[in-house]
């Protein structure tokens, strides 16, 4: 029986062979010809630079802030006084219409404490992402009934720890992922 199985069977030939290395190198160079279009897909050399930046905050105060580009988006450093971390501090989080953190740095479901939302070690240092949560607009510093930020487009009110207090904002003012690299100097990204 083996035997009729084969023989049923024609034996390659070189044509059938030609056929095989011809498909082969056919698709070897369908797949050169696409890579560049492929590779042409990746951020850019400039899109990668912004993904992360290093600020000099040696120059920053206790009670200033300073304001950098970050992806885009304008990102609020703040050195902030004994005042406002003891008024943000002071806040009950049942007060809070966003009890949630928001912070790159913390666990998911953080609590919007003052202490999740500065940088630990550092409670002095806050850094959030200047873009309202309501409509994108860009928060002033250091105004409103809170002394945080105000967002005059809607009237959003945020505490000196950057939490929405009052107005039609949702959610607090989100903060990126960041770290102090020295003493003087913070990543972002």
């Amino acid at each position: 029986m083996a035997n009729s199985e084969t023989a049923d069977q024609p034996e390659p030939t070189r044509r059938d062979f030609l056929y095989v290395a011809t498909g082969a190198v056919g698709a070897v160079g369908v797949a050169a010809a696409a890579w560049p279009f492929i590779d042409q897909m990746n951020p850019d050399a400039a899109a990668l630079a912004l993904a992360s930046i290093e600020v000099d905050i040696a120059s920053v105060e206790p009670g200033m802030s300073l304001t950098v580009k970050w992806r885009g988006k304008p990102v609020f450093i703040r050195n902030r006084t004994e005042d406002e971390i003891a008024a943000a501090n002071e806040v009950a989080l049942d007060e809070l219409p966003d009890r949630l953190a928001r912070n790159d740095n913390a666990a998911a479901g953080a609590s919007a404490e003052d202490a999740n939302r500065a940088a630990p070690g550092r409670e002095n240092w806050l850094v959030m992402i200047g873009v309202c949560t309501h409509l994108g607009c860009v928060p002033l510093g250091q105004s409103g009934e809170f002394g945080g930020w105000f967002c005059p487009c809607h009237g959003s009110s945020y505490d000196t720890s950057g939490r929405i207090r009052i107005g039609p904002a949702p959610e607090n003012l989100r903060v990126p992922p960041f770290e102090f690299i020295s003493d003087t100097t913070l990543r972002i990204g």
